[in-house]
């Protein structure tokens, strides 16, 4: 294995001597299999930048097939980025319940408000003005820039990772080879059409993005229909599925928690968590706190105050739920109450008929199911 300290060497003149006709055989393949997504415009047409940012937000951790629906519902709702700069935050996550990582939609918000607020409803065209709107890190602002207007940068995900490292047989692992990878990745640009001044970075880096997800797959690519298999180093020692090479990922320890699913007939009570943290500004059932050490007496003295008499059934079984940093366990115990009993302070009733218009994330989803017996 080579070690990184040897890898980052690598001079930028030995990088560009790799392969001159790389970038053309890419375009060319792109030209003729791109994928067809709601985002994407026709060959030859300019792409629109609120299409790009939004679906750009919208696919960081989640994959296209998911994002799809979601995509069309936004644009339908909201059509530009005027229209979602108008919106409230309410509404906007109530519309992503479900996409996760909500602290992208309240990004997704912010950042419409600020374009519109600053920008005239323009979106900036260069990546350093995109860095300044919020919830935009270095490989969204290149992602706009290059798809949405053509500035020569090289936007790198994790499908453009996997092919850069094997086509170079970059043997440092990630997360310590993204510079290696981010050099060797602006070495596939490509250049103009003939007679056209407009560069074709957006379209190389959808190439690459396309190559990834279609044929340079992460178990078993075909190689056999890849455009630039003469010249990948990894085919040539034949280890292609290791590449590229990840540092082991820590994970988090089990934490424990209880979800309360309170009845008052046809109603269910639910609370908004706080704007900051872990899964800000959704909607939820009472719960306790989510402890590595948590029991059910201490959940229990947690559970919210009701007056009157109330009895806690704790249902059989635990709702899972994988956060990116830690796994999480909820028992969940259930309480009917009578009618006209009122709502602690800082909790609602909202009618169980109504729950699809409440920005509830997926973890709550399945502890109301669990609770209901849906």
């Amino acid at each position: 294995m080579v070690s990184s300290a040897i890898v980052y060497k690598r001079k930028p003149s030995e990088l560009e001597a790799a392969g001159a006709d790389r970038p053309a055989l890419l375009l060319a393949w792109y030209d003729r299999h791109r994928r067809k997504l709601p985002w994407r415009p026709s060959a030859g047409e300019r792409a629109d930048p609120y299409r790009v940012w939004l679906s750009e937000i919208m696919l960081q951790q989640t994959g296209v097939k998911t994002v799809g629906p979601y995509f069309e519902r936004f644009l339908a709702r909201w059509p530009d980025v005027g229209a979602l700069g108008r919106a409230s935050q309410d509404d906007v996550l109530r519309m992503w319940a479900g996409l996760g990582y909500y602290s992208r939609a309240r990004n997704l918000h912010a950042c419409a408000v600020k374009v519109v607020r600053d920008h005239g409803g323009v979106f900036p065209d260069s990546e350093v003005g995109l860095r300044a709107l919020p919830g935009i890190g270095p490989y969204t602002a290149a992602a706009i820039a290059a798809i949405a207007f053509g500035r020569r940068t090289m936007p790198v995900d994790g499908n453009i990772e996997r092919v850069v490292s094997r086509l170079f047989a970059v043997e440092a692992p990630l997360p310590l080879a993204k510079p290696l990878i981010q050099q060797l990745a602006a070495t596939l640009l490509g250049a103009s059409r003939a007679g056209d001044e407009k560069s074709r970075a957006g379209d190389s880096a959808q190439a690459l993005m396309d190559l990834g997800s279609s044929i340079c797959t992460p178990k078993k690519p075909a190689c056999g229909l890849c455009p630039l298999n003469d010249g990948c180093a990894a085919r040539r020692r034949g280890d292609q599925e290791i590449f590229p090479p990840k540092l082991a990922k820590k994970t988090g320890a089990l934490r424990r928690g209880a979800a309360f699913v309170v009845t008052r007939g046809p109603d269910l009570l639910v609370r908004t968590r706080p704007e900051k943290g872990l899964l800000g500004g959704m909607t939820e059932v009472p719960g306790s706190d989510w402890l590595t050490g948590l029991d059910d007496k201490a959940a229990l003295r947690q559970a919210p105050r009701l007056k009157g008499e109330v009895r806690w059934h704790r249902k059989t079984g635990v709702v899972t739920h994988v956060f990116t940093h830690f796994p999480l366990e909820l028992v969940v115990y259930t309480a009917r109450v009578a009618g006209r009993t009122r709502a602690p302070m800082g909790m609602r009733w909202v009618p169980i008929a109504t729950l699809q218009d409440e920005a509830l994330p997926n973890v709550m989803r399945k502890a109301i199911a669990h609770g209901l017996g849906h």
